[in-house]
């Protein structure tokens, strides 16, 4: 059995600036335990560990037992993962008590047809009896309304507490709104400073779906890059850290991924520092416009999900 995992750094507080992300929340009090309101009232952790890629078994177990270890409560996985099972074996064998951590799945799209069997299916991989957050991991193809109604069938029976989209864009999410008696309250998108749609980010926050970032060190493509390394420099940081943080300052909830113990701890210590306002523009100016729906295109080829 392993030992159970305790709560360093939860109630730790950073000293950072007094400047608040685009959703007007203060960032000052920023640390790892900090959560993020969503619409339907229920606060997810700002940060967390995403295992895509991460083999099943013993290789995510570890990743999640380092990343609760270093305080993170955030675990986000799916279906399309093939590692559920090794997710929530690393839960119940963390010591730390379940109401503690988030926990996020998604729907396979092709999936759709059966979403409610689906959802079953991947609450029994985890062996859990609920989970935090259930997310349409990209638009099913024809079937986005009648989805979304499962979806909301799936919360109102209080199995997925939350529930959400992956690589929506705005007119999938205006549709959405149209028949949703819950609103998704979540976007999970592929973003950093170097894949950033604007429009999108900026119409979700004015509908009230949170932004979360996946992807957001680039997938290691840009971590050489001037800007980032530069600032990076600066505080004493790495420009993974810096990529994360500028994520939070914008009010993301940001699920770096890892399978490494030491870039886990890394990736956790983005709470003792705050990039100011000109090194955000600096972040700023690298953006280069994306679609948020060229991954979920990618997956329908047989490339790279979410």
């Amino acid at each position: 059995m392993r030992r159970p995992i305790g709560r360093r750094g939860i109630d730790a507080v950073a000293d950072v600036s007094n400047s608040r992300d685009a959703y007007g929340d203060d960032v000052t009090p920023l640390n790892i335990g900090s959560r993020k309101e969503l619409s339907d009232g229920r606060a997810i952790p700002v940060l967390g560990l995403g295992v895509w890629q991460i083999p099943n078994g013993q290789p995510v177990q570890d990743a999640v037992h380092w990343a609760l270890e270093a305080g993170i409560r955030h675990i986000d996985t799916a279906r399309f993962y093939r590692n559920e099972r090794g997710v929530g074996e690393a839960i119940r064998t963390s010591g730390v008590p379940r109401e503690e951590i988030w926990v996020t799945t998604k729907l396979f799209p092709f999936e759709a047809l059966w979403a409610e069997r689906a959802f079953q299916r991947s609450l029994g991989r985890l062996g859990l009896d609920y989970v935090d957050l259930y997310l349409v991991h990209f638009p099913p193809p024809g079937l986005l309304l009648s989805t979304w109604q499962k979806m909301e069938s799936i919360a109102k029976r209080g199995l997925a507490r939350s529930i959400g989209v992956s690589n929506y864009r705005l007119d999938d999410i205006n549709k959405t709104l149209r028949v949703a008696d819950i609103p998704p309250a979540v976007n999970q998108i592929h973003l950093s400073p170097y894949h950033y749609s604007k429009d999108l980010v900026e119409s979700c926050m004015a509908l009230g779906v949170v932004v979360e970032a996946y992807s957001p060190l680039t997938r290691g493509k840009n971590l050489d890059d001037p800007v980032p390394v530069s600032i990076a420099k600066a505080h004493g940081k790495s420009a993974a850290q810096v990529l994360i943080r500028w994520s939070l300052q914008r009010g993301f909830i940001v699920i770096p991924k890892s399978a490494h113990k030491e870039r886990i701890e890394s990736n956790a210590q983005v709470f003792d520092f705050a990039l100011t306002d000109g090194e955000m523009e600096q972040l700023d100016s690298v953006t280069q416009y994306s679609d948020s729906i060229s991954t979920a295109l990618s997956l329908r080829r047989g490339r790279k999900p979410a």
